[in-house]
């Protein structure tokens, strides 16, 4: 048997591929499996939001992202009788660095995070299957099955899901996963289009439904998703390049022309989600928390920011940085965000696809008349862009967020993400640690403020009048880029106990 792990991480998606990214910066053991032989090669999730490239960039690969993927993409929203040419991300956005929806197949994410690890001596290991994993005092004794049949046992303090919406290792914990199926079928195919404006996400609304292409650029240049037509053939391995050209025929006014498709095939959408994302010694991430429409975009992002909630709190409890109650706060921050894209997703799901006679007249009869008149307001498009960006996500509630006595009138919250500001305040306090932001004049502030030997954990930044916060302030900003204390003044009395709880001094 191997000496023990830290962390086994069973699944090597974008959620396990950024879990093992962040607990290899803080240089925890652990290992990560996949039962699969290789990555996903299908684009599958095929965008990154804002907030996703925002908690990558510490890491390094928020660049190589960016180099393979397209940042310029309109949305065109064809309705009956109308087309409109809708601004994405105009307002709204200032104050992060990436103010734009990445288009970029999961195959290539997966593959600019896995070239990440193994540039760091990493190895995924694939085709390894999780068989069984029993809680033994302090670890978890996991039973592995590697691809030429051999088995191995491991030991680990902690045990990840980020296996996907059949979990084994939420099967293990005992996790009910509660949810509903919708009833209607979809088709997906990556192919070309003849006829479509290029650089653009085309979206049809129909009395049948929608249909949507998105730019894909690989591994063909779009992605077509669209709901399967009622009593027409195609299921299964039966969808075929003459159905989809039939329903592009049926439900656009452009007809473009379809051909050469590289993977072609039908689902069902669930709406699940786990009862607990934690058990014992053993986490759930992305799907193996929570499954959904795909509208939005939401899923891979969500999946990608559970994990790197998640993984600097392991880091910081398996080094003896913080109490093992650090890891309670995951759940109490991260399912109300989970359920939260559930909630969303799925009114957007029941709008664009129900067959009730009153929603299949908002589509066709109501939207050309009232979608206009709300693009037009930016502040409805600035909320909208703060909600689909996952900009807006905040932990104000959590354990781990705690506001002084005296609560700046201005700027983030605890529990809300720094934001950038003109000076890169992002990138500036990018890494591993602890960020202790001090605002105003300098002289206010000692020259060393005491961390009562924390140095080695917590960055301190003098940030003058370049700062989200007017005036004397100062702030702890957790290693994800969130707030977790902020106060006015100069009085580290707070600061202290909130070190002293989820930092204790060595």
């Amino acid at each position: 048997m191997t000496a023990p792990l830290d962390v086994l991480v069973v699944g090597a998606g974008p959620t396990g591929l950024a879990l093992a990214t962040q607990l290899r910066s803080y240089a925890t053991p652990f290992r990560i499996v996949d039962r699969s032989l290789d990555r996903a090669r299908e684009s599958r999730a095929p965008a990154i939001q804002p907030r996703t490239l925002e908690m990558l960039a510490p890491f390094g690969v928020t660049d190589g992202l960016v180099e393979r993927g397209n940042a310029t993409v309109g949305l065109h929203l064809h309705l009956p009788r109308r087309e409109l040419r809708v601004p994405v991300f105009d307002v709204g956005c200032d104050d992060t660095p990436y103010p734009f929806l990445l288009f970029l197949p999961q195959s290539e994410t997966e593959a600019v995070l896995s070239a990440h690890l193994t540039a760091r001596d990493v190895t995924v290991e694939r085709g390894t299957e999780l068989l069984t994993a029993e809680p033994e005092g302090e670890y978890v004794t996991c039973l592995l099955r590697h691809r030429d049949g051999t088995e191995e046992t491991v030991r680990a303090r902690y045990v990840v899901g980020c296996d996907g919406a059949h979990s084994t290792v939420r099967a293990r914990a005992g996790i009910a996963f509660e949810g509903y199926a919708y009833p209607q079928t979809f088709l997906l195919a990556d192919l070309e289009a003849d006829g479509l404006e290029p650089g653009a996400v085309h979206t049809y609304m129909t009395a049948a439904g929608l249909l949507f292409f998105f730019p894909l650029g690989t591994p063909a240049t779009w992605r077509m998703i669209a709901m399967h037509p009622p009593g027409a053939p195609g299921s299964g391995d039966d969808v075929t390049l003459d159905l989809l050209q039939r329903i592009a025929d049926d439900w656009t006014p452009d007809r473009p022309t379809l051909r050469d498709p590289v993977w072609m095939t039908s689902f069902r959408i669930h709406n699940r989600g786990a009862a607990h994302y934690r058990k014992g010694p053993f986490f759930l991430a992305g799907d193996a928390a929570h499954i959904h429409s795909p509208a939005g975009g939401q899923g891979m992002n969500t999946g990608i920011q559970d994990a790197l909630n998640l993984g600097w709190k392991l880091a910081h409890v398996c080094r003896g940085a913080a109490p093992e109650e650090l890891l309670e706060t995951y759940e109490a921050e991260r399912a109300p965000v989970g359920d939260g894209v559930r909630r969303l997703t799925d009114r957007a799901f029941t709008v664009g696809t129900s067959s009730h006679p009153a929603l299949r007249l908002a589509r066709t009869r109501l939207a050309p008349h009232v979608a206009p008149l709300l693009l037009r307001a930016t502040g409805a498009r600035a909320r909208l862009f703060r909600t689909v960006s996952e900009l807006g996500i905040h932990y104000r509630r959590g354990p781990a967020s705690v506001t002084g006595p005296r609560r700046p009138r201005q700027g983030p919250r605890a529990g809300d993400r720094l934001p950038d500001t003109p000076a890169g305040l992002q990138r500036r306090v990018a890494g591993p640690d602890y960020h202790l932001l001090l605002t105003g004049p300098d002289r206010a502030w000692p020259e060393d403020p005491p961390l009562d030997g924390r140095g080695d954990l917590v960055r301190v930044h003098r940030l003058g009048a370049q700062s989200p916060w007017p005036g004397i302030a100062h702030a702890l900003v957790r290693p994800d880029g969130y707030v977790g204390y902020l106060t006015r003044g100069t009085d580290l009395t707070g600061l202290r106990a909130y070190l002293d709880h989820w930092l204790p001094a060595p």
